[in-house]
């Protein structure tokens, strides 16, 4: 099938790579010429484990091409997908200006009959809105509306649309709903769960999926917070509660807090959808405020050790002290740092004196940009040595791997605040570090 991409960025690059990789032929669309002359030359703009791979194979074949011409695209293909930015607005809600702005274009460029579809995250409404529009703007054709949400997790996106859970498609008619299937037919064939439902429905899918694992990550860190506060350790308590197959262990380690291009903004976008329904969402409010609160405790339990630590003062004690961070992407395996907790912690640090540098292995310019203040590097070493504490944020495996006894030979003292429980607390004791993680007693 002849299908269109209208967006270039995460979502719509690997989703229009990878359904040529199952067969199909799919033109992107971007409006910005030198990122569509640089992917044409096989140079990706995000980090993506095998992404890479996967559109220089099909650009090569002659299954994915790339253009700034979305009149030309609309034109000469049979299904249109919508993965254009629906950011955070300043009041929170979803901005849907790209998704308006496409849409027109669409209309006014289709040359027969058309079948769009929206992929980008977006509130309940917006499919039947684009319909809407769809038809004030396209007078000389029928336009007919699918929703088929993504479930990509960043730094495994390939592999989560090549061997997906499960398929959503919103439609209102048979006729869409069976133009979707045979786009998925490859995975129908591989008995891959097809959720063939409503529009509405389907809109409603993304935002509850996400709004319940970003209950999970909050409900674990305040675990974790009251395992410290008992004595308990949250690494039991984690798998202790996990092994019931009603939980499972997914989403059950604590840390410094969900992150990312989802989480904060689609749970924030649902309670002010609820809101305005006159049906709040309680519990998705509660964990919005949890993760807020968990992050900002934070930040002053990093200050209170590194006191105790150095000896300090706690009011001020990270004035002119060196502070190594290791990790600043959001999660391992991704250069995406939007809602990262580096961009909470790292500004309170630097607020309160210190003198911070970073280490991430892809996320180090995006970071640097981003943070006033802080100085980057893709050099661990060159981040550690002389710091009078480390702070880890990311569980890149480069990072979870450290040998411990080599690297405190860098440190100008030996404290380690790990937000990801990556370490053994007794082997950390053991070397003589000063160690403080999630959750779990620490040996002295």
């Amino acid at each position: 099938m002849k299908i269109a991409m209208i967006g270039t960025g995460y979502v719509g690059l690997v989703t229009g790579a990878c359904l040529a990789e199952i067969g199909h032929e799919v033109t992107c669309v971007d409006s910005i010429e030198t990122k569509v002359a640089a992917l044409r030359d096989g140079k990706i703009p995000i980090f993506e484990s095998g992404l890479d791979e996967v559109v220089a194979r099909n650009h090569a074949d002659g299954n994915l091409h790339f253009t700034t011409d979305l009149d030309q695209a609309v034109a000469d293909n049979d299904v249109v997908f919508l993965a254009v930015g629906t950011p955070q607005a300043s009041d929170g809600r979803s901005d849907l200006t790209q998704i308006e702005t496409a849409t027109k274009q669409i209309a006014k460029a289709a040359n027969s009959d058309k079948i769009v579809v929206v992929k980008s995250t977006v509130p309940v409404g917006t499919c039947r809105r684009v319909g809407r529009i769809l038809s004030k703007h396209g007078h000389d054709h029928s336009f007919q509306v699918a929703s088929n949400p993504e479930f990509l997790r960043e730094g495994a996106a390939v592999k989560d649309f090549m061997a997906p859970d499960r398929i959503v498609i919103g439609s209102s008619d048979k006729a869409t709903e069976g133009v979707m299937r045979e786009i998925y037919v490859p995975f129908e064939k591989q008995n891959v769960p097809i959720v063939l439902t409503t529009l509405e429905t389907s809109e409603l899918i993304k935002y509850s999926a996400n709004a319940f694992l970003a209950t999970k990550v909050a409900f674990i860190n305040e675990m974790a917070n009251l395992c410290d506060a008992t004595g308990g350790d949250v690494s039991a308590l984690s798998r202790g509660i996990g092994l019931d197959n009603r939980i499972g262990q997914a989403f059950l380690k604590p840390g410094p807090g969900y992150g990312g291009s989802c989480f904060p903004k689609d749970t924030l976008a649902l309670t002010i959808l609820a809101q305005e329904a006159d049906c709040p969402t309680r519990i998705v409010e509660s964990v919005v405020d949890s993760n807020s609160f968990h992050i900002r405790r934070l930040g002053r339990r990093i200050a209170e050790f590194c006191a105790d630590s150095w000896g300090e003062d706690s009011h001020v004690p990270l004035v002119g002290r060196r502070v190594a961070v290791l990790g600043l992407a959001f999660k391992a395996n991704t250069d995406d740092i939007r809602q990262a907790a580096s961009t909470v912690l790292v500004p309170l640090l630097i607020k309160n004196g210190a003198e911070v540098i970073g280490y991430d292995p892809e996320a180090a310019d995006a970071a640097a940009e981003e943070i006033t203040f802080l100085q980057t590097t893709t050099d661990m070493d060159e981040a550690l040595k002389g710091a009078e504490a480390v702070l880890v944020l990311t569980e890149w495996a480069d990072i979870a791997k450290i040998d411990w006894a080599e690297k405190k030979k860098l440190l100008a003292h030996p404290a380690v605040i790990d937000l990801r429980n990556l370490y053994d607390p007794e082997a950390m004791a053991g070397l003589g570090i000063d160690y403080m993680s999630l959750g779990r007693p620490t040996p002295h």
